[in-house]
C-alpha cells in the first residue's frame, strides 16, 4: 500500500481556502482574528471560519487552526470561549506552539492538537515530551532531514509534519 502524504495549503482568506481545496489540497490552515502569531494579516471572522469549515468538510478537506502564538495569562483568560467555538463547528485540529495554549485545547475541548514549528521540535526526545502533553502531530523544524523525520515518528509515536517547497 502506497502510504500518499497529505497536501496542506495556507488558506489566508475564505476565497484562498476555496482555492487551495479546489486545486487538490487535502488540508488547510488558517488563522482566526486572534490567538495567531499574524494578528495584522486577513485572517477569518467566526462566520467565514464556519462557512470555510462547511465547505472543505463537503469537499473531504481538514480544517486546522492556528493558535500558534505565544499568550499572556489575559489572552489565555479568552481562548476557552474561541475553543469551544472551533469545537463547535467541527474544526479538525488546532495547530499550537505554546504549552499553556495547549493545556486550554485540551481541558475545553476534544480538538486534536499539532505542535507548530514555532516550537522547535528537531528531535526524538521533544517529541516525546510533546506527546505526553497530548499533541498528536509534530511540525517538524525546517532543519530536519527526512532520515531524521523518519525516527522521530518511530521512536515517538507520533505523526510528523514536514514543509516542502516547489
Amino acid at each position: 500500500m502506497i502510504n500518499v502524504p497529505e497536501l496542506l495549503a495556507p488558506a489566508g482568506s475564505l476565497d484562498k481556502l476555496k482555492v487551495a481545496i479546489d486545486y487538490g489540497a487535502n488540508a488547510v490552515y488558517l488563522a482566526g482574528l486572534k490567538f495567531g502569531l499574524r494578528s495584522a494579516a486577513e485572517n477569518f471572522t467566526l462566520q467565514e471560519l464556519e462557512e470555510g469549515v462547511k465547505y472543505a468538510h463537503e469537499r473531504s478537506a481538514l480544517v486546522y487552526v492556528v493558535l500558534n502564538g505565544f499568550l499572556h495569562d489575559q489572552d489565555l483568560e479568552e481562548l476557552p470561549e474561541f475553543v469551544e467555538f472551533l469545537e463547535k463547528v467541527k474544526i479538525d485540529a488546532v495547530i499550537a506552539s505554546d504549552l499553556g495554549v495547549i493545556k486550554t485545547v485540551r481541558k475545553y475541548s476534544n480538538i486534536a492538537v499539532h505542535l507548530s514549528t514555532q516550537a522547535s521540535c528537531l528531535n526524538v526526545e521533544s517529541a516525546k515530551f510533546w506527546k505526553k502533553q497530548g499533541v498528536e502531530r509534530v511540525v517538524l523544524g525546517r532543519e530536519t532531514s527526512i532520515k531524521e523525520a523518519g525516527r522521530i515518528k518511530r521512536e515517538a509515536g507520533v505523526e510528523v509534519e514536514m514543509f516542502v517547497h516547489g
